[in-house]
């Protein structure tokens, strides 16, 4: 149970193998488990957004642009307004719009959809999130008396500022916790009582629903007295999504790469990454083995594709698809251990796959394992414009070498 104060686990990020939902689905989630949120209208059209001003019925209303990423206060993509025309202007100006913050990178995120949210005479600003710890190897809460747009930053200054709570894995957040991590925020007497309790419905979403990632930030005291979540930002163990049916129908395929979107359609695990080599390799060690090495070489990888130890000729063909829709993509890598799937099988999959995507770019084949003399003679014979390599080490070499 022991808590920490200062250095723990930095502010949290989604693993690449998690589902990120909306800030509006991740405060409708919360909501069902006793986390105080405002009130609010998801939106997708400014007519909408003109109907939901007057449906909240409030002097002061906020509209928020919805994308996966945070950051979006800072882009211009959360806008005050005092008036249902004043709502309508600022939904016009939002949707379709290019939001980029330090979360989207430089090609940013289109704003699809809007959330129409009731204002809040706010007190102050505190900062909130339960995140799996691996070097914990249970939940930890986070907590810091001081939230809002420049957490990062404080985390930077003053990381003693920040607290960490382990929370016990089976047993749950205890009532002591709760207490102390109030006691932590600055809260006391009723806010007291009420944040501690927020947190404990925070940490039971958290387990329930088997988050990598339930963030409050901010998480607010109202003049009133009052706490609620003022924003709010979940992520989902893709592992574990079969187990949580009402979660994925909160998944927002527009939100997702397509690339990676067909690779789960194939059963092929792709993220696509900043580089130019595309990477074909079974098995997720190998696969990052490979990317060490391109780098070692003076190259970069386009992606991590682990087409697994049992890829058919069809599997292959679609890897081969997906990699070359990636417009940053100058060169292939192929790189196999043939253990359960051979080396044979491979070759005829490349093969297939050069052929039907009318290959042009440089593309170099490293085979080793079972039936790898015969997939090594099937490339060969197959008069493709291919190189093949009998190590890792030359074939990195070969494909930098050929896109410079």
């Amino acid at each position: 149970m022991r808590n920490r104060l200062g250095p723990g686990p930095s502010l949290p990020c989604l693993p690449s193998e998690a589902m990120n939902i909306h800030e509006y689905q991740a405060k409708q989630l919360l909501a069902k488990f006793g986390v105080p949120v405002s009130k609010g209208i998801p939106c997708t059209t400014a007519d909408e957004v003109h109907k939901a001003f007057d449906t909240l019925g409030e002097p002061l209303a906020v509209v928020k642009a919805q994308i996966h990423a945070g950051g979006r206060g800072k882009a211009g993509g959360v806008k005050l307004v005092r008036s249902a025309d004043e709502a309508k202007a600022v939904a016009k100006e939002l949707i379709g719009k290019t939001l980029v913050t330090h979360q989207t990178g430089p090609e940013g995120r289109v704003v699809k959809q809007l959330y129409v949210e009731a204002g809040c005479d706010i007190e102050r600003e505190l900062y909130l999130a339960v995140v799996m710890d691996r070097a914990a190897q249970a939940p930890v809460v986070i907590a810091a008396a001081e939230g809002g747009v420049d957490i990062e930053e404080l985390a930077d200054s003053r990381p003693e500022a920040i607290a960490h709570f382990r929370v016990h894995p089976v047993k749950g957040l205890m009532a002591f916790q709760g207490r102390a991590i109030a006691k932590h925020l600055g809260l006391s007497g009723a806010e007291a009582k009420a944040g501690a309790k927020l947190v404990a419905s925070l940490v039971k979403a958290f387990m329930a629903t088997d988050c990598s990632l339930a963030e409050i930030n901010p998480m607010v005291v109202t003049k009133a007295g009052g706490v609620m979540a003022l924003d709010a930002k979940m992520g989902f163990d893709a592992n574990a999504l079969f187990r949580h049916p009402e979660v994925m129908e909160y998944r927002d395929l527009n939100e997702e790469d397509p690339k990676e979107v067909e690779a789960k359609k194939h059963d092929l695990s792709y993220i696509a990454l900043d580089g130019n080599i595309g990477c074909m390799v079974n098995g997720a060690g190998l696969a990052m083995s490979t990317m060490d090495v391109i780098q070692l070489k003076g190259g970069s990888a386009a992606n991590f594709l682990d087409v697994g130890g049992g890829a058919n000729k069809e599997q292959v063909t679609n890897a081969f698809k997906i990699l070359l829709s990636d417009k940053n993509v100058k060169g292939l890598l192929v790189n196999i251990f043939g253990g359960i799937m051979k080396c044979d099988t491979i070759a005829e999959g490349v093969i297939a796959a050069a052929k039907e995507t009318s290959l042009s770019l440089p593309l170099v084949v490293r085979l080793e394992g079972t039936n790898v003399e015969l997939g090594r003679k099937l490339l060969d014979e197959a008069g493709l414009n291919l190189q093949t390599a009998s190590s890792l080490d030359e074939a990195a070499e070969m494909i930098v070498k050929a896109i410079a």
